[in-house]
């Protein structure tokens, strides 16, 4: 276990604290988008139609552009995607909040802005994921990455009350507005991170799909990279139709609805209480025991199945939210450290490609699969494809050996007193024992 010195020492160093805040300040715009334009859609048309299409289309627009995102991310300085994408996701939303707020609002033009706002997020999340290693030394990586965890899931929980107020107090177009004003203000965060550029390799040429090859290569690798992706491909399909599908369903025929915001609130506690933890936690093999710890979401979908009553499920879900924490900050840690610097947003992609396919995948299968065998066989199926893609990860001998050890050339080099100084980044060493999905929050790597 590490002193409160060591923990909160990433905070010493300028870069690192003006990127947390604009990644917090994105999360707490992104909590309350959601909420707002849900009930601005349905107000205009009642129909949970265009919600979906609406919805839909900016899910799609961010799958679609994940790659090229990360290619963008590995090419031009990262802060500098970020605060460009920051300010066209500023107008868009902004947009989005004038045609709610004066009445002008019509489906076809909020899809064309949710596209649009889809790929801006596609080519600003690899950018921020791999921005991390450029803004400590790579001792501190680990607590920057649980600081950061902590920052954001402490945004999801405030997003999310502050636009329940705002959806019933003064209408959901105000929501929209303030999720515009948060991308502004992370905009102004990530221009106030100063590092020095990556070294690129000689002889590379500006050429998009060679450098998505490039990335390729990386990411295929190292097994526990691919093993892991893989993993929770089969995880997310499972994890993600079971609470978030059959969940709601569930809880309306036992606890109610009430208890079931409950359950999901305390969920989204214990992950911030998991990323206490994992700001202290100090072991050699960080991925082993993150994927170790996500055996602990079995008892929420077994729990569902067997026994949904307010009791477990609450235990259930605080003990699942902490495991989670453990294996995000695990995950990002070891990709940090062990993909070269200069390819490691394409690496980002590949991850997030291979995590988030899977969850739209999951949520239309489980549906017609419920109806035709129930709910607690089809809940019980979807835990034994979680336990077996926990295993699966397990049984890959790079996961169980990876070290967490630094290397020196994995990071930043300036030293804690240099506030304002840039930090210098190289390429992390990439010769660690073989082993990497992104910590796409909801549960996927």
């Amino acid at each position: 276990m590490r002193t409160r010195e060591a923990v909160l020492a990433p905070l010493r160093h300028r870069p690192f604290r003006y990127l947390a805040i604009g990644r917090a300040a994105t999360m707490l715009g992104n909590a309350v988008a959601p909420i707002a334009l849900a009930f601005a859609v349905l107000d205009l048309t009642g129909s949970v139609r265009d919600l979906g299409l609406v919805v839909g289309t900016r899910s799609l627009t961010h799958v679609l552009f994940l790659l090229f995102g990360g290619v963008l991310a590995d090419r031009f300085p990262r802060q500098a995607v970020m605060v460009v994408s920051c300010t066209f996701a500023a107008a868009t939303q902004g947009a989005v909040a004038a045609l709610v707020l004066t009445g002008t609002a019509t489906i076809p033009a909020l899809v064309a802005l949710s596209a649009l706002n889809g790929v801006l997020a596609a080519f600003a999340w690899p950018a921020a994921a791999a921005l991390v290693p450029q803004t400590v030394p790579a001792e501190l990586l680990q607590s920057a990455n649980a600081l950061n965890r902590l920052g954001t899931n402490a945004a999801m929980i405030g997003g999310a009350s502050l636009a329940g107020v705002l959806v019933a107090g003064v209408g959901p177009g105000w929501g929209l507005l303030v999720d515009a004003a948060t991308f502004a203000l992370a905009g102004l965060a990530f221009a106030g991170v100063r590092v020095a550029p990556l070294a690129r390799r000689a002889g590379e040429r500006a050429n998009p799909f060679r450098e998505l090859r490039e990335g390729w290569t990386e990411f295929v690798a190292r097994s526990w990279v691919w093993v892991v992706v893989l993993g929770f491909l089969l995880f997310n399909f499972a994890y993600a139709s079971a609470v978030n599908v059959l969940g709601p369903a569930v809880a309306d025929e036992t606890i109610g609805r009430p208890a079931w915001g409950l359950v999901l609130a305390v969920q989204t506690g214990g992950m911030v209480v998991g990323a206490l933890v994992a700001l202290r936690l100090r072991v050699r093999r960080l991925l082993l025991v993150g994927v170790l710890c996500m055996f602990a979401d079995v008892p929420l979908v077994v729990g569902l199945a067997w026994a949904p009553s307010i009791a477990v499920l609450v235990v259930a879900a605080f003990v699942a939210g902490v495991a989670m924490e453990q294996f995000a900050v695990a995950w990002e840690t070891s990709m940090q450290q062990n993909i070269p610097a200069d390819r490691l947003a394409r690496v980002y992609s590949y991850d997030a490609l291979g995590s988030f396919l899977a969850i739209p995948l999951g949520q239309i299968a489980i549906g017609p699969v419920a109806e035709e065998f129930g709910y607690e066989t089809t809940l019980l199926v979807a835990a034994g494809i979680i336990l077996v893609a926990v295993l699966g990860m397990l049984a890959d001998p790079g996961v169980r050996r990876l070290s967490t050890q630094p290397t020196t050339t994995a990071a930043p080099t300036q030293p804690p007193s240099s506030a304002g100084a840039p930090s210098s980044a190289g390429s992390p060493s990439s010769a660690v024992s073989s082993t990497p999905g992104g910590s796409s929050v909801s549960v996927a790597p």
